[in-house]
């Protein structure tokens, strides 16, 4: 079964107007190589996810996420692994924010629904370790 890794730390995801240009503080949250971050531009928003600290007073955004990601990178071929993660949250009443990247998946849990959601995944036969 796999492992997923808790990154420290409380997480953010915001929203900007979809043609603003990403701002200063979104530029150092991308320098900080120890934590996850994600800009996403679509026609209707730009959405950045980093840590909730680094968010100043006045962004829209919906905080205290909590994060961990798949352990180790993950091959294009395989399939189901964020299913079968979301799935067995889902089944707990657990509602997720899943990000993935070109080596591995990240899943973001309200802080409130934490504990519930490590039983969960853990009953389920998954490890869980701290970055």
């Amino acid at each position: 079964m796999l492992t997923l890794e808790i990154l420290p730390d409380n997480y953010a995801i915001c929203r900007l107007t979809p043609g603003k240009d990403l701002p200063d503080w979104a530029v150092q949250a991308e320098t900080d190589t120890q934590s996850m971050m994600s800009v996403t531009r679509t026609p209707d928003e730009l959405s950045i996810v980093c840590r909730e600290s680094q968010v100043p007073d006045g962004v829209e955004a919906e905080t205290d996420w909590r994060c961990s990601r798949v352990a180790g990178k993950l091959d294009f071929s395989l399939v189901g692994i964020i299913a079968e993660i979301t799935r067995c949250l889902a089944n707990s009443g657990i509602s997720v924010f899943v990000i993935s990247t070109f080596d591995t998946d990240y899943l973001l849990v309200k802080k409130s629904q934490w504990a519930q959601a490590e039983r969960t995944l853990s009953d389920a036969g998954y490890a869980m370790s701290s970055l």
